[in-house]
């Protein structure tokens, strides 16, 4: 009985250090499990921020005002550039030169003209009154 318990405990021995290292695989696999789970949660929640950003983004631009452009009608709020009042003499027949924004001799004498044309004070500036009546022409061109 010796002699089998002597051939036995080494078989045991074994057969039980299979088990825990099976346990131990089982327990390292679940645990891979577990953070493959939450490196998804994860991806779901960063592709869930992304497309709420989009979706924004779509927003902004959609309330972002059309370009202007050639025959479009512009509304000005502030002070106009040097572009719009170059086009706005242009479509009125005033100016000849090109559209560069540059306030020059010839932008301002054309300026000056359509003042007088209007009866204002011709002093080659485009203040509130001038710019009042020359923004129109931004959109049409008369002649």
């Amino acid at each position: 009985m010796k002699k089998i318990a002597v051939l036995l405990l080494p078989v045991l021995i074994i057969a039980l250090s299979g088990c825990a290292s099976a346990k131990k695989r089982d327990l390292e696999i679940q645990g891979l499990k577990n953070q493959i789970t939450v490196l998804e949660t994860r991806i779901q929640s960063k592709d869930d921020e992304i497309n709420s950003l989009r979706d924004d983004l779509s927003k902004s631009e959609a309330k972002k005002p059309a370009p202007v452009s050639r025959g479009a009608i512009v509304e000005i709020k502030s002070r106009p550039n040097a572009k719009q009042i170059q086009l706005a003499l242009k479509n009125a027949g005033y100016y000849a030169g090109a559209i560069d924004g540059k306030i020059g001799k010839s932008t301002r004498d054309a300026i000056k003209a359509f003042q007088k044309a209007n009866n204002l004070t011709a002093d080659g500036r485009v203040g509130k009154k001038t710019w009042e009546l020359l923004r129109k022409y931004l959109s049409v061109k008369i002649k």
